[in-house]
Parts: C-alpha cells; structure tokens; sequence
C-alpha cells in the first residue's frame, strides 16, 4: 500500500495516562523541548484536588456507542460497537453579546447583505478557483458509499508498515452480543504477530479506510487519510538532506542523550493552557464576577464523563457471559 514510508519502532504505544492532576497540585512539567517551565506569576494557594467522580448507574445508561456493526473477513464475523477513544478538549470559549445571549452563524449574501435560509443553499464542487459547478442533492446521493455495517477486513499487514502520518482518529472496538470469544481471539491474534487489518467501513454516509490494531487484548482502530491527502517534502519544498559532520552528530548525540528518558512523561501529556483558562473561569464564578446563566438544551450525543475502559471491560464481559450460558 501506498502508506509504507517511514518504518516506526515496533512497540510505539505511549503510556496511558493517568487522569489528569488539577490545576493546583500538578507540579509544573518541562516543555517537550526540554526547556524549563515558564515562571510563575503569581504564588497560588494549593487546593485540594477535586474528588475523583465515579461512574455512575446513570451514566452506565447513558454510555452507548455511536456505531455498531460487524468486523468481518473470510467466514469470520464478529459484532462490535465503535467508541471514540479520543475527545476533543477545546477551550470552551462562546461568542456572547455584550448583553451575555450566545450568537449563532447565519448564511448572508454578501452582494445583497440578504440572508439566505437553509433551504436556499446550494452545494458546488470548485473544480478551478474561483469556478464552481452546482451538484443537485440527486446527483451527490449517487455517488454516496452503499450504506452497510459491515467493516470488511481487506489484509492483514505487519504493523511497521502503517505510517502514523496517516492516521487520522482513534477508536475502541468493543464485542457485541456472544462475540467475546472471537473477539479476544483475534485480538491476541493481531497483537501477539504485530498485525493490523486494513479495511473501510461507512459511517454516517461517509466512507473511511480504517487500520483495526490489538492493544492489551483490546481492538482499536485508527481511520486513516486518503493518499492524496498527504503532502510531500517536495510538495513543501523542503531542502534534500546532506550528510553531516562527524563532529557535529557527536555533539547532537550529546546534547539528545541529556534529555533521554524511557518513558514518556505524562505532565508533557498534560494540556496547561485549558487548565489555566478553568482556573481562571472557576475563580471569577467563585467571586460572582461576569457569569452569565444560559438555559439550553441537553445535547442528545453528550454521554457524560466517564471511564471508557470500564465501559469495555463490562462489555467484554457481558459477551462473554451470553456465550457461556448459550453453550450451556
């Protein structure tokens, strides 16, 4: 496949990390650079760190995945559902008016200064800057990927040959139904040889290529970006490498071998920025100083936080318990 350029270490998977320490009692990390923290501004009082919140039976009902369907290959199938294993941590930060009422995004024209309802939109496909030809709703259902839940393995290849550039997000595959058994199976499979499954699978009208990897007897997959969708060097323009000095890689070796550790550190897994913004946030509402209440509805897709892994572990459980009583 096109996606075997770089040849990573065998064993690439960072440490899990630990859930994250409060603002207060994290001690300040080191830069990924190897530079010192930044200097604090201010001394703050230590706080005690929030207690840790457990799931809840609530929550065990509320977790549910956002797809489900079947990894298949050759007479094997086997029942998943897809979790995200990543999410998304953005600042929080909304458009208010002065006044604190949340702002929305409207079409306008900007010839006219009209606004344009949804139902007047239309979508083009730019083929030249500047050039666009209008695509009917008809004509884009057409070429829309068969809708099917299936994730229909194509190869089994070594796990050095996928080069993490291609890699796009990350997901939990879970065992459905009494696909316990097949499910640790091939994940032990996989893990034990080195191997990924390369396959695609439609989610939510879009069709993705997908690397399905084992990690601790759990599946994982990785959607992966298109060829095309990756740059060059040359593309870049970056300059050809030229072979250096002796004397200067026995200085580089050097300066590396300062920094060199075992094991990835987990504060430079630590984001400061966002939890200097929520410490920030948290003291101006202790004060009552510029918060604003706004009620607005529960978002359907927002499950709470809580221990993914425990919701696999439960799952894989309950699999294998259906199987064993259906055996007996």
């Amino acid at each position: 496949m096109s996606a075997t350029t770089r040849k990573p270490a065998k064993k690439r998977w960072a440490k899990k990390p630990s859930a994250p320490k409060s603002a207060a009692t994290r001690k300040g990390p080191k830069r990924a650079n190897g530079s010192a923290k930044r200097p604090a501004t201010k001394a703050r009082p230590a706080q005690r760190p929030a207690p840790e919140r457990r799931p809840t039976e609530a929550d065990e009902v509320r977790v549910r995945p956002f797809w489900s369907g079947t990894v298949t290959f050759g007479l094997v199938s086997i029942p998943v559902d897809l979790y995200p294993a990543n999410r998304p941590r953005q600042a929080g930060l909304r458009m208010l008016s002065e006044e604190g009422t949340p702002l929305r995004r409207e079409y306008h024209n900007p010839d006219s200064g009209g606004r344009i309802e949804n139902t007047e939109v239309v979508r083009g496909y730019e083929i030249d800057k500047g050039e666009f030809v209008v695509l009917t709703d008809e004509e884009l259902e057409a070429v829309e990927p068969e809708r099917t839940r299936d994730i229909s393995l194509d190869a089994f290849v070594d796990i050095d040959e996928l080069d993490p550039m291609y890699f796009d997000r990350a997901y939990f595959l879970a065992p459905r139904e009494n696909a316990g058994k097949a499910y640790r199976l091939l994940a032990d499979v996989m893990e034990n040889n080195d191997l990924a499954g390369i396959a695609r699978f439609v989610m939510r009208s879009k069709e993705y290529l997908v690397a399905i990897m084992a990690d601790g007897g759990i599946l994982r997959a990785e959607t992966m970006r298109f060829a095309d969708e990756i740059r060059t060097p040359e593309e870049i323009g970056l300059p050809k490498p030229k072979k250096p000095r002796p004397a200067d890689v026995t200085a580089m070796k050097k300066a590396i071998a300062k920094l060199a550790s075992e094991q990835l550190p987990e504060e430079a897994l630590q984001d400061e920025y966002l939890a200097e913004l929520r410490r920030i946030a948290e003291a101006k509402r202790k004060r009552g100083q510029d918060v604003v209440e706004v009620e607005e509805p529960q978002d359907e897709e927002d499950v709470g936080v809580i221990d993914l892994m425990e919701a696999l572990k439960k799952s894989m459980a309950a699999a294998s318990g259906r199987g064993a009583r259906k055996r007996a």
